[in-house]
């Protein structure tokens, strides 16, 4: 699509055709005309978020890695070059109901600048509605999220009946991701209203990767269709349709025009519906626009309640959030998973992304794990070469002092842990077992990778040996042979031995000793060099991955320096106060909007607060705990990807990443395992138990949760404010440990 600025043409006018619903041909009552500000070029922007790195491509099946739009090249609009910049999304309202997203500014009003408008499958199908009330548009009053697919938009409209300051006039947007959109004007006025209502509507069914680049194309004249307009480019059609249909439609404007009477204390209602079509086939597209379906998602209801109010608030935002990321595979429409995050990342599948959610919502039941690894087993490279086995994922960002990574490397290790982690918590044997094959691939690609030496690198062969590449691979290892052992499969002891070398070989030459008690370090070059900087990555050494009998694995780390691991992770260098910083405050290149330069990540953040608890360390999990739980209320408890890692201070408030993907996969499912490490649920239903281990100092205070997920059945768990646990509900023949 060439680049272009949207063009914005006067309503009415020379050559404007006028429709009349009731045979009446007539201009409106007011002419709506685009301001200086509309008719402005907006800024070319690029998602600044994503991890992604281009021009780097990964080995395997190209249509499975997660990928950043490309920069297009420097436009020029009146003789100078326009500066090209990531789209703010900070302020945005975002409905999802993947593949339908609608985008918004908090006034309501989809403007055709930036990112506004109803999108299908990654094309915006509507990117101007512009509603005005006697000529004015309404003053917005609130603008606000009433559920993951749905936003809510008041404004008032004063008018000659108004005696006062006190508006006689409202106007409600109700507006629903899978293109429904409900206007409402209600008078309070004391005598019959008569008012025109006009909607402007436009678009240029660009898409979404090319509109957050900056090279979304011109607007596109619509065409009368029934009882709206109709817009038309190669392959595709938009068409929104308004009930009632209205008394008059200037084509050539994109203009909706109504007479409406309102008696007092009345209201009348439009709805416009936005939907695609795809030439030859109109009904299999308007089919297609209810991509949900009404399906349930593949996890139980959970619910919270307790002490703290913000609890239950968070638990029921993230699940809403997960419920509309949630895609299905289109070839196995029973395996499902989850985009990475909203607006940069829907549509390709992230696989390191995918799986992590997965893990992190393993309280809420085993059917998302289970569609995810599956869908990632498909994708798996397939021998012979050295990349056989592997989950294939692009290259992305860590920083200003590594090299990009291999997120299907840590995919790739993270398959054989979801896969143990989910049978113990009640992934069935012949399920679990079906994709055994494909998570001994991994192992054997981990075991390749690695050859005679002990560490692995990421990227191969160069490097560096990142930590936490480290610490994913010793996890793998550790659950991976648990896992073969329990099938009776080869490999087990190779997997523990090497694991066990690795725990012997890491303790010294990933610790760097310094007068405060020493760190572990970011990497170690191929050359032996160290890269000392602490970030958020040191904490999946605290993540050791559940065994049987509710224990977990043996860490990387001896027990003095996981001791010294905590207090750094507690401490003001690397918690914000509001979370973990992914690098601390007094390291060079620190930025606190940096993703992997300063800040804050959600889901690391829970990494660390679980692994914190696991091993003891309350009060600095307390502490990341409590800061996500302050920050959560700032963004509606819903909460982005990351934020700004500036340091707390009295009073104020986190500071929102203007690129940051909301809703996002991971910082969605990440607030679950937040808000469930403070139960301390330990499965191990092959084994036929559960233990409850809750932290003593009970963080969150009395606690409860109900509709969790153990061997596919409710599980409901009650901590006490002394941090006693007691199970209220679970499947029959569990032993329950507490």
């Amino acid at each position: 699509m060439t680049p272009a600025a949207v063009r914005h043409r006067d309503f009415g006018g020379p050559g404007a055709v006028h429709l009349s619903g009731r045979n009446r041909r007539r201009r409106p009552s007011s002419a709506i005309r685009r301001s200086a500000d509309d008719r402005r070029t907006p800024d070319r922007e690029s998602p600044g978020s994503a991890d992604t790195v281009q021009g780097i491509a990964p080995k395997g099946p190209s249509t499975h890695t997660s990928q950043l739009v490309q920069r297009p090249p420097e436009q020029r609009r009146g003789g100078g070059a326009r500066a090209q910049g990531p789209q703010p999304v900070h302020e945005a309202l975002i409905c999802v109901a993947l593949p339908a997203l609608a985008i918004s500014r908090a006034h309501g009003q989809l403007t055709g600048h930036g990112l506004d408008g109803f999108y299908r499958s990654g094309r915006r199908l509507l990117g101007t509605c512009r509603v005005r009330i006697a000529g004015v548009e309404p003053m917005p009053v609130q603008g606000r999220m009433i559920g993951a697919d749905r936003a809510r938009f008041v404004g008032t409209v004063r008018t000659p009946a108004d005696a006062g300051p006190d508006p006689a006039v409202t106007v409600e947007r109700l507006r629903d991701a899978e293109g429904v959109e409900r206007i409402v004007v209600r008078s309070s006025a004391m005598q019959e209203l008569t008012l025109p209502v006009e909607v402007a509507l436009g678009t240029d069914l660009a898409e979404l990767a090319a509109i957050a680049a900056g090279a979304a194309g011109p607007e596109i004249p619509a065409d009368v269709h029934a009882s709206g307009l109709r817009w038309s480019a190669p392959r595709l059609h938009a068409v929104v349709t308004a009930d009632p249909a209205p008394d008059d439609v200037l084509a050539s404007a994109g203009l909706l025009c109504w007479e409406i009477r309102l008696p007092p204390g009345g209201s009348r209602s439009i709805e416009l519906r936005v939907r695609p079509e795809l030439p030859g086939r109109p009904h299999a597209a308007e089919s297609a626009t209810h991509g949900r379906g009404g399906a349930a998602p593949p996890w139980g209801e959970a619910e919270a309640e307790g002490d703290d109010p913000r609890v239950p608030a968070l638990l029921a935002t993230a699940l809403g959030d997960l419920r509309a990321l949630l895609v299905r595979d289109p070839v196995h429409p029973g395996d499902a998973h989850l985009a990475a995050g909203i607006p940069w990342r829907c549509g390709q599948l992230a696989p390191a992304e995918a799986l992590w959610a997965a893990r992190m919502a393993l309280p809420l039941g085993v059917r998302l794990a289970a569609g995810t690894l599956r869908t990632l087993a498909r994708t798996q490279i397939a021998g012979p070469g050295p990349d056989t086995g592997r989950i294939p994922g692009a290259l992305r960002h860590s920083g200003a002092h590594l090299p990009p990574g291999c997120t299907g490397v840590e995919a790739t290790l993270l398959f054989p842990v979801v896969l143990a982690e989910a049978r113990r918590w009640g992934l069935p044997e012949q399920e679990t077992e079906a994709l055994l094959p494909a998570a001994e691939r991994c192992l054997e690609w981990l075991r390749a990778a690695t050859g005679d030496w002990v560490y692995l690198a990421d990227p191969a062969p160069g490097g560096p040996y990142r930590c936490e590449v480290q610490a994913h691979a010793h996890r793998a290892a550790s659950l991976g042979a648990d896992l073969l052992e329990a099938y009776g499969r080869p490999g087990a002891e190779g997997l523990r031995e090497w694991a066990a070398a690795l725990r012997r070989r890491f303790r010294e030459d990933f610790w760097s000793d310094d007068p405060g008690g020493g760190r572990p370090v970011a990497a170690r070059t191929a050359d032996g060099r160290l890269i000392p900087h602490l970030g958020c990555a040191a904490a999946h050494l605290l993540d050791t991955g559940l065994l049987g009998t509710g224990e977990y694995g043996p860490g990387l780390l001896d027990r003095v320096q996981t001791e010294q691991l905590a207090r750094l992770l507690g401490g003001p260098a690397l918690d914000s106060g509001w979370g973990l910083r992914s690098l601390g405050a007094k390291e060079p290149g620190h930025n606190p909007f940096g993703h992997r330069g300063g800040a804050v990540r959600v889901h690391e953040t829970a990494v660390a607060v679980a692994g914190l608890m696991t091993a003891g360390y309350e009060k600095e999990a307390t502490g990341l705990l409590r800061g996500v739980l302050d920050a959560s209320e700032s963004f509606g408890h819903r909460l982005p990807e990351m934020y700004a890692g500036d340091q707390r201070t009295t009073g104020g408030a986190p500071l929102p990443h203007p690129a940051a993907c909301r809703p996002a996969a991971v910082a969605a499912a990440g607030a679950v395992q937040l808000l469930t490490a403070a139960a301390g649920v330990r499965p191990d239903v092959p084994a036929g138990g559960v233990t409850v281990r809750p932290p003593r100092s009970a963080p969150l205070g009395e606690l409860r949760f109900t509709g969790l997920r153990v061997a596919e059945r409710p599980f409901s768990v009650r901590i006490s404010r002394l941090g006693l646990g007691m199970v209220e509900e679970a499947a029959a023949g569990l032993q329950l440990g507490v």
